[in-house]
């Protein structure tokens, strides 16, 4: 599809007409807190050239009590907004415009001195908030409405009043976190009070002719949540109270329903804030796992919305619009939403970033130039940190040939892409070929390459990846006993009762892979949402199905054993654990550690406990699994090194731990931006 007339429509907001219909929605990156306003309006303004309609920042706190950390970056004093002045200077210079999100995180504030409406302690936070009294709460709404007006004067656009997600405001609306009786509390006309006073508060404070987004919480995901009538009344009291438009929220920070993880099927709300529509007479915007122009396009022309909203893909792809709008979505690098650079950087107190593209957030660092040396260079391993190192290289007018013993590249991705709930690596691996193809690479797949074969290059990068670590079981040659590559690349048949051995990364994705016997729930909506519990907010509280859960029965019966004495997944992504290892519980995986594998046979897996090898046990299985983690593949490097060839070796050739295409894929860019 090249025909997006719905995404690049112009939007009339009366004062000001937007460009197109793409909102870069609001992302913590942790730049502005480096102090380095160069850097943060350069992140800014590279996404201002890429053609996005409106973007808004991260979350500016109001004051220091609304801050997600202590320490979080606000606008408090001149200096502040000179700083912020240079970040919308230059993307009013590059053609775009930018709001400031104003984020009051209430007792989602990670500091003893967080506040908000009871003193009803998060799951998420170690503290309990301030219960605010009347003098506290009028604190809180100058204060919104304060930064408002400064962000007026640092040259923003608009503001976006944060008020979903289970932040400070949306902690006022629910009677999950707001037990008062006093104005502020009880009836649904007490709750929402504090919200409309800001949204008033904040349009005196910045005018008419300034653009103020409110950030509703369609459907809360939390026990006690909105109703949807609610959310109906809230809209249109914020629309009165002087909203310009309305952006949609999805989900707490302490729902136990995934909301933006890859395995949400694409556009999972939008029907949700459909059911706004028609509501408000200001546009609405949707969100959550749109990431692509196409599904976009579609959602609009459904009439989901009036403005789509996509975060994380303008960190794969600054120059989405520009691309879509051109003709070549294909060339769009595609946002897998896997949380690793992105989400888990932010929640570790980490620079943001993104897998697929590590320049996100480093682009005054990461630099990219024309080489005024044109080298050859032979890359070996079309896997991530091959394909990176070979694109880079070849984008700086390098000459690159790429080697690979599989007949298709893609490495490791082509397992990961047969996960459920990793389908987006489909599109990443597609992504890869037409840049190779683009960029006029020489490509020679099912070829093993030698060391004779690189000779004549300048350079010479290895990117072989890894190959599997021998666990050493007595019994592991036997007949029920099979790799894991071996049953991702569907080469090995599968019993009906599994056990796994190793509980990384990979061992829960085999055992994913086994549960659903190959076939997710991603790409179909419906499913998922029975097997999530989610409901309609029109019809329970909070969007919360009344019956729960209900997962469809697994197709295999699978245990997961690890030799490590801690909790199985332990080591999974920061914000996606979570989601993995409840996926595998509702599937009734059985998960073991602190294990000793003491021989397989006919039987099955036997095993004993602990450093004295305790409680022998026999786990009886018709397949064992091996997925006991990974040796670096150097053989090659080793051969090379021999013939006084020092190549540059990167990815899992370098350093096998666990399968980090976010390490790879980085570690193969910043190599060739060198080169």
């Amino acid at each position: 599809m090249t025909d997006y007339r719905h995404l690049l429509a112009p939007l009339d907001l009366g004062h000001v007409t937007l460009r197109n219909r793409v909102l870069m929605g609001s992302m913590h990156t942790g730049l502005e807190e480096t102090k380095d306003w160069n850097r943060v309006a350069e992140f800014y303004a590279t996404r201002a050239r890429g053609g996005v309609g409106l973007m808004v920042t991260g979350g500016m706190a109001p004051n220091r009590e609304g801050g997600v950390f202590p320490g979080a970056a606000g606008l408090y004093t001149p200096e502040d907004i000179a700083n912020h002045r240079l970040v919308t200077d230059r993307v009013h210079d590059a053609g775009g415009r930018i709001a400031m999100q104003i984020l009051h995180a209430g007792r989602y504030a990670y500091s003893p001195d967080c506040v908000g409406p009871s003193p009803v302690k998060s799951p998420i936070s170690p503290f309990a908030p301030k219960e605010l009294d009347e003098d506290g709460i009028e604190k809180q709404i100058a204060d919104i409405a304060t930064a408002a007006a400064r962000a007026r004067e640092a040259g923003y656009d608009g503001v976006e009043i944060m008020g979903s997600e289970g932040y400070f405001l949306n902690q006022f609306l629910v009677t999950h976190t707001n037990k008062r009786n006093d104005r502020w509390g009880g009836s649904y006309e007490n709750r929402m009070r504090l919200p409309l006073e800001v949204v008033r508060r904040v349009r005196a404070a910045v005018g008419s002719d300034f653009i103020v987004i409110y950030r509703l919480s369609m459907i809360d995901l939390v026990p006690d949540g909105s109703t949807f009538d609610e959310v109906i009344e809230l809209a249109q009291r914020v629309e009165e109270a002087g909203a310009s438009i309305i952006n949609t929220g999805i989900g707490w920070h302490e729902a136990r329903i995934p909301t933006i993880a890859t395995s949400v099927p694409r556009a999972a709300f939008a029907w949700v804030t459909r059911k706004l529509m028609g509501k408000v007479g200001i546009p609405v915007i949707t969100s959550n796992r749109i990431n692509t122009p196409q599904v976009a396009e579609q959602v609009l022309a459904e009439g989901c919305a009036d403005m789509v909203s996509m975060a994380r893909p303008f960190l794969a792809d600054p120059d989405f619009v520009r691309k879509a709008a051109d003709g070549r979505a294909d060339t769009i690098a595609p946002c897998i939403a896997c949380n690793q650079a992105c989400l888990d950087h932010t929640f570790s107190g980490k620079i943001s970033s993104c897998l697929v593209n590590p320049r996100a957030c480093f682009e005054t660092e990461l630099t990219v130039t024309p080489t005024d040396r044109p080298k050859s260079i032979g890359v070996v391993g079309a896997g991530p940190a091959g394909l990176a190192a070979a694109m880079t290289a070849a984008e700086r007018g390098h000459a690159v040939t790429l080697f690979d013993r599989d007949t298709r590249l893609g490495g490791q991705l082509n397992m990961a892409r047969k996960i459920p709930g990793k389908e987006e690596f489909h599109g990443l691996v597609d992504w890869y070929e037409t840049m190779i193809r683009d960029l006029d690479i020489t490509l020679k797949l099912g070829m093993a390459a030698t060391a004779d074969d690189l000779d004549g290059f300048d350079e010479v990068i290895i990117a072989t990846g890894v190959i599997p670590r021998d666990p050493g079981i007595p019994g592991q040659d036997g007949p029920n006993v099979v790799s894991y590559i071996d049953v991702l690349r569907g080469d090995a048949p599968v019993g009906k009762r599994v056990a796994i051995v190793g509980a990384g990364g990979i061992g829960f994705d085999v055992a994913e892979y086994l549960v659903h016997d190959g076939h997710g729930l991603t790409e179909d909506l419906e499913a998922w949402k029975t097997e999530w519990g989610v409901g309609d907010p029109a019809i329970s509280r909070g969007g919360l199905a009344p019956e729960g859960p209900r997962p469809e029965a697994p197709a295999r019966q699978v245990t997961l054993l690890q030799r490590k004495a801690e909790r199985p997944g332990k080591r999974l992504g920061k914000t996606t654990g979570w989601i993995h290892r409840a996926a595998l519980r509702m599937k009734n995986v059985k998960m073991m550690s602190g294990v000793n594998y003491e021989r397989i046979d006919a039987s099955g897996l036997h095993i004993s406990h602990g450093e004295s090898r305790e409680n022998p046990t026999l786990i009886e299985v018709d397949t064992v699994v091996l997925c006991a983690g990974q040796l670096s593949e150097r053989s090659l490097a080793d051969a090379l090194e021999a013939r006084g060839i020092v190549p540059h070796v990167i990815g899992g050739a370098d350093v096998a731990a666990e399968l980090d295409a976010k390490r790879a894929i980085d570690q193969g860019t910043r190599l060739a931006a060198t080169l």
